[in-house]
């Protein structure tokens, strides 16, 4: 039997105490997953709104042997550490392979995905549909961006960062801090 986590009181009220060994409670545990090269305020606002949704944030930084990243996986997990030491229920860690297949390993039902346009709508929609053919016990949940980073994108940040310019306007400060070393 599952039990979400707020019923806990009134479960243990209910239940003899030599079996509260046998009840299990059920996190809502969601996957991040995305490049994150670098990490920008973008992630960070899907992230902070996100949040209130879930007990748990997996941030998966993928590993994909076709792109080859600006930063190491260790520096964006690493990022994400400083972002969020203060909060525990976000972790990062590296993965590579199928999503769905990942989520299953960390007991993740969820996959979140940041939406900036219709166009990120459209292509997010097809991998959500591909993965919920995998795993229909998985579900994606989709939060549209603020406005004001909607033009924060990591191939644009990148080209700045590789121009000389200063991406300051479109990074976290652990992320700023990292690239004035």
């Amino acid at each position: 039997m599952v039990w979400q986590l707020e019923w806990l009181p009134y479960i243990y009220s209910l239940v003899d105490p030599t079996k509260i060994n046998q009840i299990v409670i059920m996190q809502r545990i969601c996957l991040f997953p995305g490049t994150f090269d670098p990490v920008t305020l973008g992630h960070t606002d899907i992230i902070n709104r996100a949040l209130p949704l879930f007990d748990k944030i997996v941030v998966g930084v993928g590993i994909n042997s076709s792109k080859n990243p600006m930063f190491s996986a260790d520096q964006r997990m690493q990022w994400f550490r400083d972002i969020y030491k203060d909060e525990p229920r976000v972790e990062s860690v590296a993965y590579d392979g199928l999503t769905v297949q990942f989520c299953k390993k960390i007991g993740a039902h969820f996959i979140l995905r940041g939406i900036r346009y219709v166009s990120d709508f459209e292509y997010e929609k097809t991998i959500a549909d591909a993965n919920r053919t995998l795993d229909n016990q998985i579900e994606t949940i989709f939060l549209t961006g603020e406005p004001k980073y909607t033009s924060v994108a990591s191939t644009i940040v990148r080209d700045i960062i590789k121009n000389g310019g200063d991406a300051s306007p479109f990074l976290p400060q652990a992320v700023i801090n990292t690239l004035k070393k």
